[in-house]
């Protein structure tokens, strides 16, 4: 008999269960609280949908049970992941292992999807507000403001507070409240950093290559490399959005946390003290500051030299640059969050042990990936590990 599956949440992780469970003859109604589905797929790679990476490794996931985590990437990997969406319509654009849909546009990806999901005749509720999930004799009873669905199996893919999107929020831990599972609080990952200071509104709006170092307690931590975004509040860029999760964490707990700042990173401090000098020899006539134009963003050198003078102090200021990390911007800025539902308490397929035909995909748990694909990835691994369960199918 066809199992009746319920899922909470239309982005990413939701639909693909959505397609999965369907595809196995499951009924699947995706209850989604906005209007449309998918609007914070559509908003990620910049609208672009970078949406794998085909480098994939341990270390590009945090989570707390990184064995699951590997068994559920497993189940559903990156390759399958571009056999999945190539399937269904997308020819792929790689750029270094960083995989996007050649027409540039992350409305293609959801536009797909959701063309599939029709064919499977996926029922798909958007302004439905889930406010309990209660057990039955024979399952389970969804109920929302204005309706009630009966279940067999309930996928709850309802994400986090991250992202300006309407409909992003704490949904997640509010079911894991109900359920009395244990969660970890969402802080925010991949997101602009505040800083302690007083410059930032001399530097707001450059864009450097910069090495960034997180320190904490006075301890290199970890180091990311690339674009740095210099904002009006402190720092922001893909290097920035790598350490962050590690950065909010610290000032959460009250530890010292600061960025060590290198703004020539392609030349040690001793070439650079060459490169100083062989401009000095160049044009004796250039004041200390004017040496660095052409090698630094003009609005970034008065920043960093202030009123220092010799090549010493010059190439210490531009190698070794510390920040005061005061915290995040907001949720809003963050791509995705840390924390979630913790997976010791659910299955290898991501079902409930306490709540047997209960299951978790996606940002509602408690696992984020670095920048380049990998949050979409676990979307797409752990939806499809979810639905196939929900669906009845036994792995």
């Amino acid at each position: 008999m066809a199992k009746n599956v319920v899922i909470i949440g239309g982005g990413a992780s939701g639909l693909m269960a959505a397609v999965q469970a369907s595809r196995l003859g499951a009924a699947v109604t995706v209850l989604e609280k906005n209007e449309k589905p998918g609007k914070k797929l559509l908003a990620t790679g910049n609208g672009r949908c970078n949406f794998t990476n085909r480098y994939q490794d341990a270390s590009c996931y945090r989570t707390g049970n990184p064995k699951r985590v590997a068994h559920i990437l497993s189940q559903f990997t990156e390759q399958d992941t571009e056999h999945f969406f190539e399937q269904l319509g997308i020819r792929i654009r790689s750029r270094e292992g960083w995989l996007y849909p050649a027409s540039e546009q992350a409305q293609s990806v959801l536009d797909l999807l959701l063309l599939e999901a029709r064919f499977r005749k996926v029922k798909i509720k958007t302004r439905e507000t889930v406010l309990a999930i209660e057990t039955t004799e024979n399952g389970y009873l969804v109920r929302t403001e204005g309706w009630q669905y009966p279940a067999d199996s309930v996928i709850i893919c309802c994400g986090s507070s991250a992202s300006q999107i309407a409909g992003s929020d704490e949904d997640a831990l509010s079911f894991a409240r109900q359920l009395r599972l244990a969660f970890v609080p969402f802080s925010p990952a991949l997101c602009p950093l505040r800083c302690k200071g007083k410059q930032f509104s001399a530097w707001a709006g450059v864009r450097v290559r910069a090495k960034v170092t997180l320190l904490m307690e006075e301890n290199a931590v970890l180091s990311e490399q690339g674009e740095v975004q210099l904002t009006d509040y402190g720092v922001s860029g893909i290097p920035v959005f790598q350490l962050s999760r590690f950065a909010v964490r610290a000032v959460t707990e009250k530890k010292k946390a600061e960025l060590l700042i290198d703004f020539f990173p392609e030349l040690d401090r001793t070439e650079l003290l060459a490169e100083l000098a062989l401009r000095q020899k160049n044009c004796p006539y250039k004041e200390p500051k004017e040496l660095l134009i052409g090698l630094l963003p003009e609005k970034l050198i008065p920043v960093l030299i202030g009123k220092k003078k010799t090549p010493e102090e010059m190439a210490s200021a531009i190698k070794v640059y510390r920040l005061q990390i005061t915290g995040q911007t907001d949720f809003g800025k963050a791509q995705v969050c840390a924390g979630g539902i913790t997976l010791d308490q659910l299955t290898d397929s991501l079902e409930s042990v306490q709540h047997p035909g209960i299951f978790f995909a996606g940002e509602a748990l408690d696992v984020d990936g670095v920048c380049g694909g990998y949050n979409l990835q676990w979307a797409w691994s752990s939806g499809s590990a979810a639905g196939r369960a929900a669906a009845g199918e036994h792995t």
